[in-house]
């Protein structure tokens, strides 16, 4: 599915009106559409109370379309208010114009508001930024019973970027226009549009090429999966489907060894091979006995030592790599990582302190001799970028695409709405659910990114299917034990369900 940046859309908004789709139609297209939403819950009640909260601007605009083809069908009750006076734009000033001695433009908002069985919200639209007034923040607050619709986005949001300020409307659908908004895909945001209608407004195909060459944004669908998982020959061997290398775990850290490796094994990885301490081997190796294992020496602590011969002998017989997790963050560690870094020849997927070992020198990532893909959460790339980790969760987006574009790497900037970018693209992924935010789930991640790469699969469409099965375990997961009870260890035996939906045997 694809998304856009605010901007991208006032260019597709552009572009039409070149092709001969006018802004004035495409402003009628988007109110009777806003229309048939209104239609459609109040049914066949043509008597309940509907109010437009309106702004200056052309979403203020679409809202007076909609009153108007509300009128005409027999509504009575339908009321508009001005949150913020007169309208100002070209358009929404013949729109007001049109349905202002029919519909009751109204200033003693305070008792209609509070009536209303309908709330519809067009006081801002896609290019709000800031803090909303105190005025309009009371207003938004009047009603809590009525049946809450944005128009485009909910007022108050930034829907670039997911941030929304004190106040914002909370809708319990939002009428979006043309495209989903990128920010529309991130929290806080999300949680305030409540269910999303994508409403075909007439913009022609060809606009869309008006936007080659820009960053291209979507949502990461199952539909993309198509050559994934690869098919298994009759005469397929355990060489076939790849052999990943995971350096991982310590001697207080073993469960995350173990949980990369199954993450690589459960998706389909032929061989995996473990390098490690040997206390995490003693572990690993009973709970994953189907993996190989490399012993590394060990400091006093319990971490790995780096062994240039043996790391060097592993990365020869490896189809991608798996660094980081559980590994701790030493100097040897961060040699390691480091030499991995600049000596693989195969895809490498580094996560957790594999990240942390490099952030104070990122600049490694420029002597790398093939691709990369970063797994970070929000506190790693804050440590990359020396920033506070607020920064980043507000600005996911410009985070991600920035050190992609840096270092020409792929970035899976983690937590809820993943966002996976490369240099030219990013896609948001729609999996997942808060009964993952449990330690191990992120290593299980790592190793299904592995398996994916070892198979073939470029570094972004490696990140984008890793990421989605992953969560789509996890959705699954949560509907068998509930959010609270899961663990990773379920996530691991539901990956199977997960392949059998991409595959078409099940369905979800």
């Amino acid at each position: 599915m694809c998304i856009v940046t605010p901007e991208q859309m006032r260019i597709l908004e552009e572009k039409s009106e070149e092709l001969g789709v006018s802004k004035k139609e495409l402003m009628k297209n988007a109110g009777l559409k806003l229309a048939e939403v209104i239609r459609r819950y109040c049914g066949k009640d043509k008597k309940k109370k509907i109010v437009f909260l309106i702004g200056t601007g052309n979403n203020g605009g679409d809202c007076y379309v909609t009153a108007g083809i509300l009128a005409n069908m027999g509504y009575k009750n339908i009321s508009t208010v001005l949150v913020c006076g007169m309208p100002k734009t070209e358009l929404s000033q013949e729109m007001y114009g049109r349905i202002s001695e029919r519909i009751n433009i109204n200033e003693d908002y305070q008792a209609y508001i509070s009536e209303a069985d309908v709330l519809v919200d067009g006081v801002f639209g896609t290019g709000f930024h800031g803090e909303l007034s105190k005025k309009v923040a009371h207003i938004f607050s009047i009603n809590e019973n009525a049946y809450k619709i944005a128009v485009d986005v909910p007022s108050g949001a930034d829907s670039g970027t997911g941030k929304v300020s004190d106040g914002t409307f909370k809708a319990d659908e939002t009428v979006t226009f043309g495209c989903i908004k990128t920010g529309m895909t991130q929290y806080p945001l999300k949680d305030y549009c409540g269910k999303v209608t994508v409403a075909d407004i007439g913009i022609p195909k060809e606009a869309f090429d008006f936007l080659d060459g820009q960053r291209r944004y979507t949502v990461t669908d199952i539909a993309q999966f198509s050559g994934f998982p690869p098919v298994r020959r009759s005469d397929s061997h355990k060489g076939t489907f790849g052999k990943v290398l995971v350096i991982a775990g310590s001697s207080s850290m073993r469960g995350a060894a173990f949980f990369s490796v199954m993450g690589a094994l459960r998706s389909g990885a032929g061989l995996v091979s473990l390098a490690t301490t040997l206390r995490c081997i003693n572990t690993v190796s009973v709970l994953a006995p189907e993996s190989t294992f490399i012993e590394m020496t060990t400091d006093k602590n319990g971490f790995m030592c780096f062994d240039e011969e043996k790391i060097t002998s592993a990365l020869e017989r490896a189809d991608a790599v798996v660094i980081g997790c559980g590994m701790g963050v030493t100097p040897e560690t961060t040699e390691l990582t480091k030499f991995v870094v600049q000596n693989s020849e195969v895809p490498v997927i580094i996560d957790a302190d594999g990240i942390n070992c490099i952030s104070s020198d990122i600049d490694i990532l420029l002597k790398k001799k093939t691709d990369i893909i970063l797994t970070p959460h929000v506190a790693e790339i804050a440590r990359i970028w020396s920033c506070g980790i607020e920064d980043i969760s507000e600005n996911r987006f410009e985070c991600a695409e920035k050190l992609a574009e840096a270092y020409d790497v792929t970035v899976v900037l983690k937590g809820a709405g993943t966002v996976i970018a490369d240099k030219e693209r990013t896609s948001v992924n729609p999996t997942g659910n808060p009964g993952m935010s449990t330690g191990g789930s992120g290593d299980i991640l790592a190793g299904i990114i592995g398996t994916v790469a070892a198979q073939g699969y470029s570094a972004f469409e490696s990140a984008c299917t890793g990421v989605y099965i992953h969560g789509l375990a996890g959705d699954i997961t949560a509907e068998k034990l509930g959010q609270e009870a899961m663990l990773p260890r379920d996530i691991l035996g539901c990956l199977s369900d997960s392949f059998g939906i991409i595959k078409g045997k099940n369905k979800k």
